[in-house]
């Protein structure tokens, strides 16, 4: 479930940077009632980062199927062991 804080909390940045780390999840920070801005803890960041390049890399890998543009799978691994197996 989401955090859901006051902007008035983010005075205590140790207990904000606890509970970031803690949940690891992003914690959303509202300004008179509206949803203002997003913290989270680096790992959470990175984790999210990480998900959004997987994502990106499928839909150009997608892409690029959709051209025709396609290896032979048993040919391009022997290949690669051929460069890399020694």
């Amino acid at each position: 479930m989401p955090q859901i804080i006051p902007i008035r909390d983010l005075r205590d940045t140790t207990k904000i940077s606890e509970l970031c780390n803690t949940t690891n999840e992003p914690i959303f920070v509202t300004k008179n009632g509206y949803g203002d801005m997003v913290v989270m803890s680096m790992s959470a960041y990175e984790r999210q980062l990480a998900v959004v390049d997987m994502y990106k890399k499928i839909m150009e890998g997608k892409a690029q199927a959709d051209k025709g543009e396609l290896l032979d799978g048993e040919s391009t691994m022997a290949k690669l062991r051929q460069k890399y197996v020694k």
